[in-house]
């Protein structure tokens, strides 16, 4: 799965890695909410999607707004949280997911996520560690959105990210991974195409680094640059 990310840099620098995607107006709000060094669902991120009515201008890619936690336009408020995830076996056919897959297909800009290793199987005591590209860059995750609005008639933007099998790497931690799209397929994943189902595959583990972080990322209220910081084995794995 993948419940937790990060963005080092301020919301500027991470657009400006993505040049191929205009500024939509709805962004502006997010500029002093990053760096966000232990992003959790629930919170606003900037997203790209192909296009949104409130732009009928714009026809390409855009940067916008949108809620980690995934609502279609015809689900009630309450009972459980929105699933944060999707799995890629499933997202073609499940009656939740089906049509955001075949017409509302968006890039989670990031710069690495989190995961925890299960230390004795009992899924108690865990590590956690954090998940980049070998190079230190930017890169996108496959995601899926829709519009919800609330009980005053608000519309909210959400979206969910898409997992697939883990590749070597991932597999030493964690049975899944996010799907991690290469530049080349980026507009490929934005288009009108309704299944491009061959792009949700484990991305190549020799382009990625992975490291043992403190238990400190167990809670979201701590939220600075030492989240992400190596560290020696934990005498205490985080308690989830």
């Amino acid at each position: 799965m993948c419940g937790r990310i990060f963005v080092k840099t301020s919301l500027e620098e991470l657009i400006s890695n993505f040049p191929f995607a205009v500024r939509g107006g709805d962004i502006d709000g997010l500029g002093n909410r990053f760096p966000r060094w232990n992003g959790a669902p629930s919170l606003d991120y900037p997203i790209i999607v192909r296009d949104v009515v409130r732009e009928p201008d714009i026809t390409g890619p855009i940067f916008v707004s949108a809620r980690w936690g995934l609502l279609p336009s015809w689900a009630k408020s309450g009972g459980r949280p929105p699933p944060v995830n999707v799995r890629c076996e499933s997202i073609a056919s499940n009656g939740m997911f089906r049509a955001a897959y075949g017409s509302r297909r968006c890039l989670v800009p990031i710069n690495g996520f989190f995961e925890w290793k299960d230390i004795h199987g009992t899924g108690k005591n865990k590590q956690p560690y954090a998940i980049a590209m070998k190079d230190g860059s930017a890169f996108a995750l496959a995601g899926i959105w829709e519009s919800w609005k609330d009980e005053n008639g608000i519309s909210i933007r959400n979206f969910a990210i898409v997992t697939c099998e883990p590749n070597e790497m991932m597999a030493e931690i964690h049975d899944r991974m996010p799907v991690i799209l290469h530049r080349e397929d980026y507009e490929r994943w934005l288009s009108p195409e309704p299944d491009p189902n061959d792009l949700m595959r484990p991305f190549p583990a020799e382009l990625m680094t992975m490291w043992k972080i403190g238990r400190g990322v167990g809670s979201p209220r701590n939220d600075g640059p030492e989240i992400i910081e190596e560290v020696e084995d934990d005498p205490e794995p985080t308690l989830i």
